[in-house]
């Protein structure tokens, strides 16, 4: 079976790039070995957006700076977990990351995640998510899988006993099919429209498939082939809580590589210009006759 280095390298995206995908699969390796036996303890701290850290999210994060220090083609970081961008080295590359997507659910012993995305740029402030080069998704649950897209088609690879990432899955595939996960029902006391959206769902007899966690959840719609993940803004948050730069436009990349959509509502995710490192937004995302579906519902 093919590993990741020989996709890569036959994947014509260029030793460059391909150097930098190889530092980020190494920490994610790093991350899920942590997992398995980590303390799901709180950190003490707050990150810079006011929220309690725990203390695998700093973990996380320190995981995944440490491996791209390594990496002189990395120039720049943004995470969830660090107040400000972050420059390594002169490298061209930056990563922008959320280390443990869902960390909350650990405790539990809930699948979790870590989203990644890659550009070439000296600052995050101006990007759009169309200017990634490539995106990362990695969930740790009982395997350990990366669903990821060099922006030619998404590939599923698994982690496997001898620490090598396989290719699973070649062409993962959205289309269409009932299915859902919705996102921050507490808006429906706020929202008839998303009230009305849910009855509709759950009279058409869709699949509920809803973990907690943005990023088995999308995975889901993935390798499923259908479905959609909603999370709107109401009165308190108009535009929800998942940040753009960090979990959605990576996400919305991998979706609609696979040839589904991302949207906030008004338009493609991937067009929204990143303005500060804590932006928000809306997020449906998943198969594209869902996405219209949020759209013209929750208008």
């Amino acid at each position: 079976m093919k590993n990741l280095k020989e996709y890569l390298a036959e994947s014509g995206i260029g030793e460059e790039l391909g150097s930098v995908v190889m530092s980020l699969a190494d920490a994610i390796k790093s991350i899920a070995a942590h997992i398995k036996t980590a303390e799901t303890g709180k950190a003490g701290s707050m990150n810079v957006f006011g929220e309690e850290q725990l203390a695998l999210d700093v973990y996380s994060d320190q995981l995944i700076q440490d491996e791209c220090k390594r990496n002189s083609l990395i120039g720049l970081l943004s995470s969830e977990e660090l107040p400000d961008e972050l420059k390594i080295s002169d490298g061209p590359y930056a990563i922008c990351y959320d280390p443990l997507d869902g960390s909350s659910l650990v405790d539990v012993n809930l699948a979790v995640g870590t989203i990644i995305g890659i550009h070439k740029t000296d600052t995050f402030i101006g990007v759009k998510g169309d200017d990634q080069l490539a995106s990362m998704s990695a969930v740790y649950g009982p395997r350990t899988t990366i669903t990821m897209t060099v922006k030619k088609g998404v590939v599923e690879f698994l982690l496997c006993g001898n620490g090598e990432f396989v290719l699973v899955n070649e062409n993962i595939k959205v289309g269409e099919g009932k299915m859902f996960a919705p996102g921050n029902l507490r808006a429906c006391a706020y929202r008839e429209d998303y009230l009305k959206l849910l009855e509709y769902w759950t009279r058409e007899q869709y699949t509920l498939r809803y973990s907690g966690g943005m990023v088995p959840d999308v995975n889901q719609i993935l390798l499923k082939g259908k479905g959609i993940f909603s999370y709107p803004g109401y009165q308190e948050a108009p535009n929800g809580k998942l940040r753009l730069l960090f979990e959605c436009a990576p996400l919305a990349l991998l979706m609609e590589e696979a040839g589904g959509s991302a949207s906030d509502g008004a338009m493609r995710i991937l067009e929204k210009e990143v303005e500060s490192l804590d932006q928000r937004t809306p997020i449906y995302i998943g198969s594209k006759e869902e996405v219209k579906r949020c759209e013209e519902t929750l208008s």
